[in-house]
């Protein structure tokens, strides 16, 4: 499809509703356990799937899970200028957090990996400006009791450890994605804890957090986050907006798309498909859950290649889906500018002299101040170009 039509889309689709009287955050869903070479040894199982290989270059592109490619090449999601790319994109978008998707601590598979690359995310929001708020993948929990690393009566105690740790750390930091005062936390599925368990890690009435379960909203918790249920598209949307009318909180989805690699991967069948409808489905999905009146709204995802569900800018979508966001949320930063930093410090490597220039244009694009930013950039090519 061409930018023409794309453009004409966007502008025929409603204009953005009007502000409800508190505006609420928009929120985008982030994986942070993409590894990639060179920065790693390997190219992950989230690139690979056990059924791609990257190395293997096919019409200038390398082979990853996915329908989709980014934008910049599939890269490794612990390296610090990934990071700032991503979380200055958003900046740009009027994006104001994510909530990453979260293992715990344990060294079971990659969970030690996204555990130190979600450390490195607090920090890099800090800087830039945005939130953070925790998804806590409890499946994590019935993984290692099968491993046998933790003991099955160990459940309970398991996952208050884990939150409690979240209290004393990440709770506690400056970027940490609070509402009414109190740290989100939000819980991904139901193949981890049942809701007895829930209800002891989290008793009933205990105001420590604001728990959030995905779909419905177990006893435990203030409310429940939606999410895309590919076999069901918009009645599934409809659903949650009827059954969590009268919750205290609630966190409605938007999504631009739903198309996984399963198949092909050979691991399973498609979980079903939504069609990214040239757009619309983002367009209509995002609006639906700003009119709702939700304190948030989430985005399902930043970065979930494996799913097709990705607005981090694309190959095939380019940064319409970012595009698409700044309509609603009036910001109009200039979304070019993070990938050009991003290509700056990738020439840069070997030019440590530079970091303090390098990071000063950051600083300036987190700001909002575009001339300033174009016109370091400016003159660090200069630099970089002097004899």
């Amino acid at each position: 499809m061409t930018y023409a039509i794309v453009l004409t889309l966007l502008l025929q689709t409603p204009p953005a509703p009007a502000a409800p009287a508190s505006k609420p955050l928009v929120l985008v869903h982030y994986m942070p356990w993409y590894v990639a070479k060179p920065v790693s040894p390997v190219w992950g199982w989230h690139w690979t799937m056990g059924a791609f290989d990257p190395e293997k270059i096919q019409n200038g592109k390398r082979p990853i899970a996915s329908h989709y490619t980014p934008l910049i090449g599939p890269y490794d999601s612990g390296d610090a200028a990934i990071m700032e790319y991503h979380f200055l994109l958003m900046k740009l978008a009027g994006i104001d957090g994510v909530i990453v998707d979260w293992y715990g601590r344990s060294d079971l598979f990659d969970y030690a990996i996204l555990h130190r690359n979600t450390q490195a995310l607090f920090a890099m929001a800090a800087k830039v400006g945005l939130k953070v708020g925790i998804c806590y993948e409890d499946q994590t929990i019935s993984r290692l009791v099968e491993a046998g690393k933790i003991k099955k009566e160990e459940r309970v105690s398991h996952a208050k450890s884990e939150i409690n740790w979240l209290e004393a750390n990440w709770f506690r930091e400056g970027s940490c994605l609070k509402h009414d005062g109190k740290p989100v936390l939000l819980s991904f599925g139901f193949d981890g804890l049942s809701d007895a368990e829930w209800e002891e890690v989290l008793p009933n009435g205990q105001t420590r957090v604001i728990y959030l379960s995905e779909h419905r909203r177990r006893a435990s918790a203030a409310g429940a986050f939606d999410w895309p249920v590919p076999k069901e598209g918009v009645s599934a949307i409809e659903r949650f907006e009827v059954s969590s009318r009268d919750w205290p909180k609630r966190m409605p989805v938007a999504y631009p798309r739903f198309h996984d690699i399963y198949a092909e991967a050979k691991l399973h069948e498609s979980y079903g498909r939504i069609s990214d409808d040239e757009g619309k489905t983002f367009v209509k999905t995002l609006e639906r859950a700003l009119k709702s009146g939700a304190p948030f709204v989430q985005i399902a995802t930043w970065n979930d290649w494996g799913e097709g569900t990705n607005i981090e800018p694309s190959a095939e979508f380019g940064y319409r889906d970012l595009e698409v966001i700044q309509r609603f949320t009036g910001a109009q930063g200039d979304l070019k500018l993070a990938r050009q930093l991003w290509d700056l410090r990738q020439r840069s490597k070997d030019r440590p002299e530079l970091r303090a220039q390098l990071d000063g244009i950051a600083r300036s694009i987190a700001k909002g101040d575009a001339s300033a930013a174009r016109k370091e950039m400016e003159q660090l090519v200069r630099k970089k170009n002097a004899p």
